[in-house]
């Protein structure tokens, strides 16, 4: 049974230390980067509701590899090294691969998305207490760009957003080449894009992210864990939890994602 570890660690390491840590993880993946189903992953992991500080399976991202609120982020450590691994690809290739966000737990989602839900954040330049005072549509209008509490694939330290924020930038110049890349290689080392261009292989789910790249040895065997052990109703503890259900987020966003990320 696969339960993850929330014992305390020593003080954040440093960046010469971070790459120590995730040295010491297994680095043979299966060539087809699968591994077998676990009988039950601990759904409090799945939620997000711990501290990837506090939890050795997790090390710090090093300055060199990260910007932004990537800075001082932290992933789990096979994922990190798989990273690694692809950041000395593409680097070689004249390519810079910078994590700009990566684990985010429960507690920092909710902050995120309740500051969408309170209007203390504009989403798409709209204040959504002034423009959208019904729960659902409210909601709805936030899950274009962000999670709910409880559904993000970044509580689980697999999933990292790389150089902007914006499929706009991907789309030319630099932006292009670095995406053009990780399309043609990023599956070498692990890494698929979940949040693809909606479509008739993926209706439902968030917008386009061509930022998001997922470690999907750990993320499948997450996601199926996810589908077999959490309902609806452990979807709580935020403002606007009432609208995960007639949203059905589950169904719709945490499992929206592209078929090669299953």
């Amino acid at each position: 049974m696969l339960v993850m570890s929330f014992g305390c660690s020593s003080n954040a390491p440093s960046s010469s230390a971070a790459m120590a840590v995730i040295a010491e993880t297994d680095s043979v993946v299966s060539p087809q980067f699968l591994k077998p189903m676990s009988d039950s992953v601990a759904v409090e992991y799945l939620l997000g509701q711990f501290d990837p500080a506090k939890d050795t399976n997790f090390a710090m991202i090093a300055n060199q590899h990260s910007a932004g609120s990537g800075r001082g982020a932290y992933l789990h450590k096979e994922a990190y090294k798989a990273f690694v691994d692809m950041y000395d690809a593409a680097k070689a290739e004249g390519i810079t691969l910078t994590i700009r966000s990566a684990t985010r737990n429960f507690y920092r989602q909710k902050q995120i998305w309740e500051s969408k839900w309170n209007g203390k954040r504009l989403q798409n330049g709209e204040n959504l207490v002034q423009t959208t005072p019904d729960p659902v549509e409210r909601a709805r209008k936030i899950l274009h760009t962000s999670s709910m509490p409880g559904t993000s694939r970044h509580h689980w330290g697999t999933d990292i957003d790389l150089n902007a924020f914006e499929n706009s930038y991907f789309k030319a110049g630099k932006g292009k080449a670095e995406y053009e890349w990780l399309v043609a290689n990023a599956g070498k080392h692990g890494f698929g894009q979940p949040y693809t261009e909606k479509g008739e292989q993926r209706p439902n789910g968030y917008e386009e992210e061509r930022w998001h790249w997922s470690y999907l040895p750990l993320a499948r065997t997450y996601l199926k864990a996810y589908e077999a052990q959490v309902s609806i109703d452990m979807i709580k503890g935020f403002a606007g939890a009432e609208s995960a259900k007639p949203l059905d987020v589950i169904v719709n966003y945490v499992s929206g994602i592209h078929p090669s990320c299953k």
